[in-house]
């Protein structure tokens, strides 16, 4: 391209040089003769008089072309701003309307509009909102259209020392497009997968000749809620049904809390149990087959949480419904004989298993330890137990083990240095990989094994190898056991073993109060028959002066919180918080009137704590899942950085409203 122009220019009329030329000629013509020379020389003369003036006058030609193109333009250009086909306003910078063009005043007729204040006119709207947008555009809706406002920020006097600027907005209707995406979004599909939580319980409580009746009754009751979504349902096995229908029926449903629930459990037709219904539904997914993926998923976390409930899932966020019930007990041990004879071979082709609990552990997650050892040890296997420090909840049971060189425990550094990928991890007592004693090993091994019976919540450990999450369970100790029973059939259990398991078991019922099923003696019976000493076990939880005198304490300065519920403040200064806190919780249903407990506690580390404790009525639950907590629907706990007490008693009275006005 440069040796195209170079060659146009040599080739281009220039009379600069051709004046050269001439004034080399009539040099050279004077030195053959004079008189002819100075003829040449007024000739060159004119000549370049004459070039001159041609120049002049088309430079003064060219700029008076160039004046009246700009001013052509100015008027062009003028006329579009007058003329635009969509409203503009012009701003100054208080954000005061200066000018604006015809089609603006049509959509405030009948209002002053110069000199007024763009937020007056448009409440949600300010010339902050407008220059500071990150999309560069903000969307506004008038009556029954939507407009979407641009900006431009232009100086209108460059040449003057007092800078001045101005605002231009651009008003774009986007109704039909917002009609259009409406649209869209209502008529996405939705998928759920409708599952009855205890099918065969409740035909085994109910007498043959009303067995179909009940199985009708379901059918009809989910088919009439299906109909009023205009959804396509289809039953695909026995207990199941899978539902498609448009997102713009979700909301409503999301509104009334999935009453699907509250209407299959009033099904009462000689059936001793109540019928129950988990349901995943999956929205925003890219196809129909990521619909039912993410709904299979959603209902799988409903299952985990003990069932009777429903599970919205939006991509990667979760939402729950009901779960108002407590888990139904499942009353055949196939799942515990199933995961025992999958955790057999993982344990024979690991080199070493490494067993942990959950920080802060307490006698139901260091009982499951000991039996996951257990279990370890009699496959010939090395095993070793993390425990990164021994707090007051489980001192006691910890010295039974301490002095015997058959345990190992170990750290969280040096579990991270002897922990190789081939190696099996066994995490009981939580699933939230931030609660376990050391979540860097997490990310040293695939092979996890997850043994727990808390409900799931939205964190979790993923890609594990087996999972055995069931919680309907009384406690990890509970389930422990009942793979002790079938991984081996030897039964070679040491009497210190045992007590520590029916230590978690009676810590978790509270002494065969709480949650306890069957299921729960049969594994106490067990341990029992291994020689576990019921008194031992009752001495394990002996208190000291000093906590029995926090204990009362605590009690005698609880608060009452919306009628039923207690609130108090564990005393600060005392060694074992956590569980004064647990007990102190406990301690308060025994009150009459009270049906639900709260204790806040506070440890020199900055941690802020929560216990809270329910006869069944409130779900403290999901009430401190909304501070980061979880558990059971009777026994639920939460932990809190960098925050006060005062501010973590405001936000779990806060969470307790919110639950009673979804509640209502």
């Amino acid at each position: 391209m440069k040796t195209n122009k170079r060659v146009s220019k040599l080739l281009a009329p220039n009379t600069k040089i051709y004046l050269m030329i001439l004034a080399i000629f009539a040099f050279v013509i004077t030195l053959f003769s004079v008189y002819l020379g100075i003829l040449s020389g007024i000739v060159l003369l004119f000549l370049l008089y004459y070039n001159w003036i041609s120049n002049h006058e088309r430079s003064k030609k060219w700029e008076s072309y160039i004046e009246t193109l700009s001013a052509d333009i100015d008027s062009a250009a003028r006329y579009a701003i007058l003329n635009l086909p969509f409203p503009l306003t012009l701003l100054d910078l208080d954000g005061k309307i200066t000018w604006y063009n015809s089609n603006f005043i049509e959509l405030f007729p009948d209002t002053r509009l110069l000199g007024k204040d763009i937020n007056e006119l448009v409440s949600s709207l300010t010339l902050d909102k407008i220059t500071n947008s990150e999309s560069g555009y903000i969307d506004v809706k008038l009556g029954e259209r939507y407009y979407r406002i641009s900006h431009n920020i232009v100086e209108v006097n460059k040449d003057s020392k007092d800078k001045k600027f101005i605002v231009m907005l651009y008003w774009i209707d986007i109704t039909e497009y917002n009609k259009l995406k409406e649209l869209y979004s209502d008529e996405r599909s939705i998928v759920a997968i409708v599952q009855v939580d205890n099918y065969e319980d409740v035909l085994e409580g109910t007498k043959e000749e009303k067995q179909m009746f009940i199985l009708a009754e379901i059918d009809r009751r989910i088919s009439v809620w299906a109909s009023r979504m205009n959804a396509v349902i289809k039953k695909y096995q026995k207990d199941r049904y899978i539902v498609v229908f448009e997102n713009k029926f979700l909301e409503n449903l999301e509104a009334k809390r999935f009453a699907i629930l509250d209407d299959i459990r009033e099904i009462d037709m000689g059936n001793k149990s109540p019928v129950t219904l988990s349901i995943g539904v999956g929205s925003l997914g890219r196809n129909l087959g990521k619909l039912e993926e993410y709904a299979f998923s959603a209902l799988e976390l409903a299952l985990s949480r003990g069932g009777d409930q429903a599970v919205v899932r939006v991509k990667g966020e979760f939402k729950f419904y009901g779960g108002k019930t407590k888990a139904v007990e499942k009353r055949n041990r196939v799942k515990a004989r199933v995961i025992a004879h999958g955790l057999r071979p993982l344990i024979d082709e690991s080199p070493q298993v490494f067993i942990m609990g959950h920080k802060f552990p307490d006698m139901d997650s260091f009982g499951a330890a000991i039996g996951i050892y257990r279990a370890v040890v009699n496959r010939g296997k090395d095993a070793y137990i993390v425990l990164n420090q021994v707090n007051d909840a489980i001192f006691s049971v910890y010295d039974l083990f301490v002095d015997n060189k058959n345990y190992k425990f170990i750290g969280e550094e040096d579990a991270l240095e002897m922990i190789t990928d081939k190696d099996l991890l066994v995490v009981v007592d939580t699933h939230r990989p931030s609660y376990t004693e050391a979540p860097k090993l997490l990310e040293e091994t695939d092979r996890v094994v997850l043994i727990d019976h808390h409900r799931m919540g939205t964190e979790q450990i993923e890609n594990v190898v087996l999972r055995y999450t069931e919680p309907y369970a009384s406690s990890t100790c509970e389930l422990v056991t009942e793979i002790l029973q079938y991984i081996d059939s030897k039964h070679n259990i040491d009497k210190i073993e045992a007590e520590a398991l029916l230590a978690g078991i009676s810590v978790d019922t509270k002494n065969f109060s709480f949650k306890t099923g069957v299921r729960t003696f049969e594994a106490a019976s067990f341990l029992r028959r291994l020689g576990a000493d019921t008194t031992l076990v009752k001495q394990l939880f002996q208190d000291d002066l000093e906590t029995f005198i926090a204990r009362s304490n605590l009690v005698s300065t609880a608060k009452m919180f919306n009628e039923h519920i207690a609130i108090a403040i564990c005393p600060p200064n005392i060694s074992n918080q956590q569980l004064v806190s647990a007990q102190g919780a406990d301690e308060l249903l025994n009150i009459r009137g009270i049906t639900a407990s709260f204790v806040i506690g506070k440890k020199n580390e900055g941690l802020v704590f929560i216990s809270g404790r329910s006869l069944g009525d409130i779900n403290v639950q999901v009430i401190l899942e909304k501070l980061g907590g979880g558990g059971h629907l009777e026994v639920a706990g939460a932990q809190m950085m960098d925050i006060s007490i005062e501010e973590a008693q405001a936000q779990l009275e806060d969470a307790i409203m919110k639950y009673f006005n979804k509640e209502e």
